[in-house]
């Protein structure tokens, strides 16, 4: 599995492999339970991870950035259900984050993901062509 193939569906908790797309959604898979199904682009929103950045105090940065800082750190990672420990956490694993913007949801979110992306063994690397920005999601 290819990080470049994973998607955040909003109302929706976790992270999903995008198997198929249609005119009117898209096939995906749960990386939590391996469950296949259609989800409706009329309900839901659908956003390719590899296009998420982060708000630093200097320029954005991908979210893969994150992880891999996160990845490399050696502080243990706390419970998602701890937001002060999290932020934290942050605090000592990217410290360039804007604390300010990024608010304690996303963080809980990029804790979530992280555990989901490592418990499936999906290395942290985006195509070369990672220039389009322009499409990008921001927390």
């Amino acid at each position: 599995m290819e990080y470049r193939k994973l998607i955040a569906i909003s109302g929706m908790s976790g992270l999903y492999e995008l198997v198929g797309s249609k005119t009117d959604g898209a096939i995906v898979r749960s990386l939590e339970d391996n469950t296949t199904k259609f989800v409706s682009s009329r309900k839901h929103q659908f956003s390719h991870i590899e296009s998420i950045e982060i708000f630093t105090i200097r320029e954005n940065v991908n979210l893969v950035d994150v992880f891999k800082a996160m990845d490399k750190s050696s502080e243990v990672i706390p419970s998602e259900k701890d937001p002060k420990a999290i932020k934290d956490y942050f605090k000592k694993v990217y410290p360039e984050m804007d604390f300010d913007r990024v608010y304690a949801s996303d963080m809980k979110k990029m804790v979530r993901w992280y555990g989901i992306i490592k418990q499936n063994d999906i290395p942290f690397e985006l195509p070369d062509d990672t220039e389009s920005t322009e499409a990008s999601n921001e927390f």
